[in-house]
């Protein structure tokens, strides 16, 4: 390594992504005393970090087997261009984060050239294509995994695989006086967290129903207020379509003021995602929806055997948390769900029980995930100057 630190390329290609690295950089901020160096791709909390990202990470966001087909030509032109830049720097440690479609070809291009090639977050192949295990476990050196249940499937094809518990367990604890003061919502009014998903595709196909709920609450509960987390990539869509809500909606930007939204809210509806587990972990009670085109619905129907979409119920193995997908997500199907939490009882004590039982279980009362693959990734890039030396 360098008396400037290790140089860490990191690659992220979606808003979750972009939270999780931003983490991981922190942690390998604090485990070196700041001697670290960054480059690569990311987003807003990545730059707040310190990383220049190589072009926007929006580029990358994209959702669905049919909607990615017509940016194959720049996605495959950024492929190259970043893999170029990777041999050109040389870094002590390639780590991608999610976004397999990139990141793995990417990864497939270095395989062989000198760079450790770490991944974080498991493709699901418990989910659907087990295959893929074996596949990945040919290119990536380690693989850094977010689910206890996780490591067996890759270490029995010979692939080094961490555990370093789910991220979301880390995420900051919100000021709710101080959102509801700053956004002039009284304190007993009852807010509903509204998140319509951080890609175009998902945001586009939800944000009608989830306006058409919002007005059928609000018919029922006067006192309702709503409040919208955007991203960069869907912020001006976000506001052009609750501008035509029967409800005046807050919608906020930022790591900070999303975390006081979390805090501040009694109830969520969300795109089913990664934005699920962290609600439920915030102690929220939500509803969980989903929508993409129905020929890709159907793909992915006939290929993915699970009886849930979202990971608290998978974890849990029962349907804590409602999940109304594709044509069941209507206004009406919504609000049914949405009205037992709004009113208590059995409902919401049961999400509020199971938030506490996942806490535990994926890593709340120990060792902070970024820190664990902060330390893995310092590891890694050590043994890796060793052998350069």
């Amino acid at each position: 390594m360098s008396a400037a630190g290790p140089l860490i390329y990191v690659i992220a290609g979606e808003p979750s992504g972009d939270a999780l690295g931003a983490k991981i950089m922190a942690g390998l901020r604090a485990a070196t005393g700041g001697s670290v160096r960054f480059a690569g791709i990311g987003g807003q909390e990545m730059a707040e970090q310190g990383l220049e990202s190589r072009f926007p990470m929006d580029e990358l966001a994209i959702m669905g087997l049919l909607e990615i087909v017509p940016h194959i030509p720049r996605l495959l032109r950024r492929i190259d261009e970043t893999v170029r830049e990777i041999e050109r720097l040389k870094p002590a440690v390639l780590l991608t984060i999610d976004a397999p479609g990139f990141c793995f070809r990417v990864a497939k291009k270095l395989r062989g050239k000198g760079v450790p090639l770490v991944h974080l977050v498991a493709p699901t192949v418990w989910a659907w294509k087990p295959k893929r295990a074996e596949k990945i476990a040919r290119f990536l050196d380690h693989l850094l995994v977010i689910l206890p249940f996780e490591p067996p499937y890759f270490t029995r094809h010979g692939l080094a695989t961490t555990y370093i518990g789910h991220p979301s367990v880390e995420n900051p604890r919100g000021d709710r006086a101080a959102f509801r003061a700053r956004h002039g919502i009284p304190a007993e009014a009852t807010l509903l967290a509204v998140l319509p998903g951080s890609r175009g595709g998902e945001a586009s196909r939800l944000l009608p129903v989830f306006g058409e709920t919002v007005g059928r609450l609000a018919a029922r509960h006067p006192d309702l207020h709503v409040a919208v987390p955007a991203v960069a990539g869907v912020h001006a869509m976000i506001l052009e379509a609750v501008s035509r809500w029967p409800v005046k909606a807050v919608v906020t930007q930022g790591a900070a003021e999303k975390a006081d939204l979390f805090a501040a809210s009694d109830l969520a509806l969300a795109a089913a995602g990664t934005a699920v587990l962290e609600l439920v972990l915030a102690g929220l009670p939500t509803v969980a929806a989903y929508k993409v085109n129905a020929l890709t619905y159907q793909m992915v129907r006939r290929m993915v055997k699970l009886p849930h979409a979202t990971l608290p119920n998978i974890l849990l193995g029962r349907e804590m948390v409602p999940e109304l997908l594709q044509d069941a997500c209507t206004a009406d199907a919504l609000e049914a769900a949405l009205e037992p939490l709004l009113a208590g009882g059995r409902q919401l004590a049961d999400q509020q029980a199971a938030a506490a039982q996942l806490y535990d279980r994926l890593g709340g009362n120990g060792v902070p995930p970024s820190r664990v693959a902060a330390d893995k990734v310092l590891e890694i890039a050590a043994q890796c100057a060793t052998v350069r030396v």
